[in-house]
């Protein structure tokens, strides 16, 4: 079999275990694929060298595939995601300080995100009557499950993550030294980094998402669609090259099956965290089951409309079904079109 070069960029998280182990374990080379795996810093960066064809294929985050997909904010590529890297891999992760404050607000068990929510509406109101600075939270990107987290667990409690709190987008490796700094008080990012934080006693993890939201797809391998169209024999491969160190494979064969714990479901990866939130959501949180009648508050509207999350031009509508994990692209539904998971 010729060997086909491939390269393929990725962001340093557990989520990107399958590509690195398939690789690294020759599940790549078995399939003839010579693959230079490409670490980068940033989505955008990813994005962009997708996008562009620098990269063959890329780790990336489910969002950006479908907004790559429909030219939001960004050159219109089609993008396909031929299988899922990463479902229900983030955490919201906040500063001493402003766990110490949620906790103090807290008006019942604080492994509930409804309390917390609650609690952080109050937090707010008490720092904006002091004449504080509203609270900073990070981000990895505007499209990403990271800040749909945010704004839907916010939104829950009464909080407008537009008006009431600062969102901002940062890289996931430089999440902790900004919590570190002060320049944010909470994040929310994947795996390694809120067990990164609570190791060096600078964060406590206050939720997982999928305390938050019952399943939600993070990351994808990505290619453009272009490309899947002229190499479907590639893409096979290099689908089952991914198998090769996937869950249902037996261990007893060499190298099979050692990356299962992250690669199929990260937020089981929980080394670090904080013992008291390793459960699971609460069957009356509204991202259990129903999260999207009740995602946002009675009587908040925008200038007279229906209430709406400015996310980069992507909406969460409090009658989609968020809570299953559904994206909405300018209004009209799309759900995990594209998306394994």
């Amino acid at each position: 079999m010729t060997s086909t070069p491939l390269t393929i960029g990725f962001i340093p998280l557990v989520d990107a275990a399958a590509l690195i182990v398939a690789v690294d374990k020759g599940f790549t080379a078995a399939e003839g694929l010579n693959v230079t795996l490409v670490r980068e810093v940033s989505w955008s960066n990813v994005r962009d060298k997708l996008n562009i064809g620098v990269f063959d294929a890329a780790h990336l985050l489910a969002p950006v595939a479908i907004a790559s997909t429909l030219g939001l904010s960004q050159v219109k590529v089609p993008i396909v995601a031929p299988f899922n890297l990463g479902l229900n891999g983030n955490a919201i992760t906040v500063s001493p300080a402003l766990y110490a404050a949620i906790m103090g607000e807290a008006d019942g068990d604080p492994a509930d995100p409804m309390v917390t929510a609650k609690a952080l509406a109050r937090v707010v109101a008490t720092r904006r009557k002091d004449g504080g600075e509203p609270l900073t939270f990070g981000m990895t990107f505007p499209f990403s499950t990271h800040n749909y987290q945010l704004r839907f667990w916010m939104a829950a409690g009464g909080v407008d993550p537009d008006e009431d709190v600062r969102l901002v987008v940062l890289p996931p490796p430089y999440m902790v030294d900004s919590l570190a700094s002060g320049h944010v008080d909470a994040f929310c990012v994947g795996a390694p980094w809120n067990s990164v934080a609570v190791d060096l006693s600078v964060g406590h993890i206050l939720h997982f998402v999928s305390d938050i939201l019952e399943r939600a797809a993070e990351k994808v391998l990505a290619v453009r669609e272009a490309w899947a169209l002229e190499n479907p024999d590639v893409l096979a491969r290099l689908a089952r090259a991914r198998e090769g160190c996937g869950l249902h494979r037996k261990s007893g064969q060499p190298g099979r099956g050692r990356a299962h714990p992250c690669n199929a479901r990260p937020d089981r990866c929980r080394s670090g965290g904080d013992p008291a939130h390793a459960r699971r959501p609460p069957e009356n949180f509204p991202g259990r089951h129903d999260a999207a009648k009740r995602a946002l508050p009675a009587g908040r509207t925008r200038r007279g409309g229906p209430a709406r999350s400015r996310a980069g031009g992507m909406a969460l509508r409090a009658d989609g079904p968020l809570g299953a994990g559904g994206l909405f692209v300018g209004g009209s539904g799309v759900g995990q079109a594209g998306v394994s998971a």
